[in-house]
């Protein structure tokens, strides 16, 4: 469900986020018959595309994604966006729409970056030998918050690691790529060998 929701968000801000440019420009180059005419034809669409933005984000928060700060602010960004954008272009407020439209903007990019974020600093696995319990460190400081200890959390649409099928190379290449949600774990946070730890300890949640 919190896939389909995610995938469903995204598209519903970069409609909102196209329409809201287009009508910028318009309001900006002072085509404000051409403004008009293009907010009267897309009135019930912008609102269609405003529930859905909304619905789906709230959605997500539901369905357990873990508000960080990063999300915290996004959502502050949004909720604020809203109403300068129907003063502004109600108004033909240029600096009003304008920072709407970069609120949007914003709040994109602060979801990019909360992602990216999860990833964090390297955990530093060099003085453990066992790589099992290399691999239940850097288990709890990078996949628990979202998998769970035991590794059924299911948060923000995590996998449940206990009833996983995937081959350890599967495993591997998702780490490292990334899905959904989960961002990617490139070579500067997880190592071959931290990568090879991982795999072998969420191995051992497996029912």
């Amino acid at each position: 469900m919190y896939t389909g929701l995610l995938h469903s968000h995204k598209l519903f801000v970069l409609l909102f986020l196209l329409h809201y440019v287009a009508k910028l420009v318009l309001l900006l180059l002072n085509r404000n018959e051409q403004l008009a005419k293009y907010s009267k034809i897309t009135k019930v669409p912008e609102m269609i595309l405003s529930f859905g933005f909304l619905a789906t984000g709230i959605g997500m928060l539901v369905s357990g994604a873990t508000l960080s700060t990063l999300l915290t602010v996004k959502v502050i960004c949004v909720l604020a966006s809203i109403p300068l954008a129907i003063i502004g272009f109600k108004k033909g407020n240029k600096i009003l729409a304008f920072v709407a439209v970069f609120l949007i903007v914003m709040s994109y990019g602060l979801a990019e970056m909360n992602k990216k974020a999860k990833t964090g600093a390297k955990v530093d696995t060099s003085a453990i030998e066992d790589p099992i319990i290399a691999g239940k460190l850097i288990y709890a400081n990078k996949c628990a918050q979202c998998h769970g200890q035991i590794g059924n959390g299911g948060v923000s649409g995590a996998k449940d690691l206990s009833l996983t099928k995937l081959t350890d190379d599967e495993k591997k290449l998702l780490i490292r790529s990334g899905k959904n949600a989960m961002p990617g774990f490139k070579e500067d946070v997880l190592t071959d060998a931290d990568l090879n730890a991982v795999v072998q300890y969420v191995a051992t949640l497996k029912q």
